[in-house]
């Protein structure tokens, strides 16, 4: 009987380093759990996506479905291996990948420079505006032609459409964000004596970077469109030149790898672009939404 309590502690004393040794696993689960609570994302993204290759997959096998009108998931994966292998696709990813990074910086340096001028001076924007509306109403796929005759069938003809297609929202973000500053802001800086540089560079351009971004992350994602519009109307390689060759084979699974492929880059060059901005903008902690 006298033994009983140095029993029972003994016995606490073994279970404690139990608990201890369970401890971590804990806080690793209890961690996760948090994690997918703040950031749903995480586990919704992944899970729509096997679902609905789950659900196409079993719709194209029950049904029967021809694989000319819509060829099921794993032969869609077989296909993008192939060509990945091959290095058919990675070939023709850098040369559209060219033409978009290309396009799209030139839209955004002209949209930059000229949204600038309008923006700021009210004569020229009474003057050039106009034209810029009247050149985004015209249809790019009318243009196209058009600008392969006039410059050929290389990259240069693909750059140029990728920037004509990408260029209009980020003028406009860029004009709506140089004048989107705080009037008391600009009333302390003409109390300050400042230089219309000054202000520009220390209140209106600051201002608007949130504009700007927006309108890039915009441009990038049309900079896409307007590479493979080019490659569509003409074009000697790239992934749009790829579409248009296995429509003629009726190689319908290598044609949804390749817009797999085009899905991908998009959301890879929209997210580096949001990277870009948080690195650029860290004072920032609302989106603001492209115009």
């Amino acid at each position: 009987m006298t033994n009983l309590p140095s029993q029972k502690m003994t016995d606490g004393a073994q279970a404690e380093p139990r608990s201890a040794a369970a401890a971590p696993g804990d806080t690793f689960s209890r961690g996760l759990l948090a994690r997918v609570r703040a950031q749903p994302e995480w586990v919704c993204v992944p899970l729509t996506l096997a679902l609905l290759l789950g659900g196409w997959e079993w719709y194209v096998t029950h049904f029967k479905v021809s694989t000319l009108i819509l060829p099921p998931p794993s032969h869609i994966v077989s296909a993008l291996y192939g060509g990945l292998a091959s290095g058919l696709y990675l070939t023709a990813l850098w040369v559209t990948l060219q033409a978009i990074v290309l396009g799209f910086l030139l839209a955004a340096t002209v949209a930059f420079i000229l949204g600038t001028l309008i923006s700021q001076i009210r004569l020229f924007e009474a003057t050039i505006y106009p034209y810029v509306i009247a050149l985004q109403t015209l249809p790019k796929i009318a243009i196209a032609p058009l600008i392969l005759v006039w410059v050929g069938l290389g990259i240069e003809s693909k750059i140029i459409i990728a920037a004509l297609v990408s260029f209009f929202p980020m003028l406009v973000n860029t004009i709506v964000g140089l004048k989107a500053t705080a009037p008391d802001k600009l009333e302390l800086m003409l109390a300050l004596s400042a230089s219309p540089a000054k202000t520009f560079f220390l209140v209106k351009l600051p201002e608007a970077l949130p504009y700007i971004f927006a309108g890039l992350q915009i441009g990038i994602v049309l900079a896409v469109l307007g590479a493979i519009v080019g490659e569509f109307v003409g074009s000697k390689a790239g992934l749009g030149y790829l579409i248009i060759q296995m429509n003629y084979t009726m190689d319908v699974a290598g044609m949804f790898a390749v817009l797999v492929i085009l899905g991908v880059m998009g959301v890879v060059l929209n997210a580096s672009i949001t990277v870009l901005r948080k690195r650029i903008i860290f004072w920032q902690r609302t989106d603001v939404s492209a115009i």
